[in-house]
């Protein structure tokens, strides 16, 4: 409210953006209207469409007019929104510069701009976007500029220095999921995951939950696989148009799905009070994606459950995530469930690795063209230093 720049963190589900929305509706309720005052980026559509939603609510009764811009989507709704003057804008960095570039939106009466996801942000290669952005709205001290992510590494912070003045830090708690949500590991052979999910599904008594795989392919056929197996189950992975991403959503909030299998861009951005459960079934890449895709769960000081499938190739993974939380997973077996159930015989003829067929009974091996970890590109963006078991990549939503 003092107008300082701010660097804001805290755990995911803690209420970061109202914490940037209700002071923003303040004091643009004072001053002009039908000009863009304050911009937010995003790195993804769906927290974009979130915080947008987020405006409308808190400042339902200000008259203040936001809008969401990003990718995906027709230009026209946005175009003719922009044309309403509104004095909020949402947006995905791509989207953003189209529109800058194409000259149909005018940021040069910004006075605060949000980087909400700061080290999503950085860390999806969006700081060259991110600094074009910058350079199209006013500079100096007249910008209140608000950086708000629920990690922040080292270099991280420094990149953030790069754009804030005088920053005011405000971390509250540290970077690891919230305290209410208890976790646990299931140790599983490679090859019966699909069947240990499914199990765990049938006993365990949950309201909604959220099943998080390494790749939008496995998402997608692993929603299939539950499908089949009785369960309401839809998917949210980036080879899904913008209206098929937003009727899962929709499904998913209403009750209409029990199970959403997702790929880590659901991991930012969903808000879902009723998630109780939240299913690693592949180890996250990253302690920083853990404490994300966790963060779906035990929101709004409601308690959770963090369950992940681990097999022997995760220990390194599951060592940084006990480092993280300060204290060691419990180790939990289901009771019944067939551990010792030999792979098919295809997967045995191929040794134990079972590359000849490696998607049998839910198995995926890490060396099929779809898990296979990618070389970085030459030139690609230089990824920041965090805790990372893996590489890979999912879709960065411009």
């Amino acid at each position: 409210m003092a107008g300082r720049d701010v660097m804001g963190m805290a755990q995911t589900g803690t209420g970061k953006t109202a914490a940037f929305a209700l002071p923003i509706l303040q004091r643009l309720e004072q001053g002009p209207r039908g000009r863009v005052r304050a911009l937010i980026i995003a790195p993804t559509r769906e927290l974009a469409e979130q915080i947008h939603q987020a405006f409308a609510d808190l400042g339902r009764q200000t008259r203040l007019r936001s809008v969401a811009i990003y990718g995906g989507v027709s230009l026209g709704p946005q175009l003719q929104a922009l044309r309403a003057g509104p004095e909020i804008v949402v947006a995905c960095p791509g989207r953003l510069l189209d529109h800058i570039r194409q000259g149909t939106m005018n940021l040069t009466q910004v006075e605060v701009l949000v980087i909400d996801e700061a080290d999503r942000m950085f860390d999806m290669g969006f700081l060259p976007d991110v600094r074009r952005i910058i350079r199209a709205v006013p500079q100096g001290k007249g910008r209140q500029t608000l950086l708000f992510s629920a990690t922040m590494p080292d270099d991280i912070r420094a990149l953030a220095r790069d754009v804030l003045h005088d920053p005011l830090t405000v971390q509250i708690g540290h970077a690891a999921p919230a305290d209410t949500v208890s976790h646990a590991l299931y140790p599983v052979p490679q090859h019966l995951k699909m069947a240990l999910l499914t199990e765990l599904l049938r006993t365990t008594d949950t309201q909604a939950v959220l099943v998080f795989t390494r790749t939008k392919h496995r998402a997608k056929k692993l929603a299939q696989q539950l499908q089949q197996a009785g369960f309401r189950v839809t998917s949210l992975q980036g080879n899904l148009s913008q209206n098929q991403r937003q009727a899962a959503l929709d499904g998913f909030r209403a009750g209409a799905f029990r199970i959403m299998v997702a790929t880590d861009i659901a991991a930012r951005g969903i808000d879902v009070l009723s998630i109780s459960h939240v299913v690693n079934y592949d180890m996250p890449d990253t302690t920083d994606a853990y404490t994300h895709r966790i963060g779906r769960t035990g929101r709004a000081e409601q308690t959770g459950e963090a369950y992940t499938l681990v097999t022997p190739e995760d220990a390194d993974a599951v060592l940084a995530v006990e480092r993280v939380l300060g204290q060691k997973l419990e180790r939990r077996t289901l009771p019944g469930f067939g551990y010792h159930l030999p792979p098919p015989t295809a997967d045995r003829g191929a040794g134990a690795s079972g590359r000849r067929n490696p998607t049998r009974h839910g198995g995926t091996s890490r060396q099929t063209p779809e898990t296979r970890r990618p070389r970085p590109a030459a030139g690609s963006p230089t990824r920041r230093p965090t805790t990372r078991f893996a590489h890979s990549h999912e879709d960065a939503h411009r």
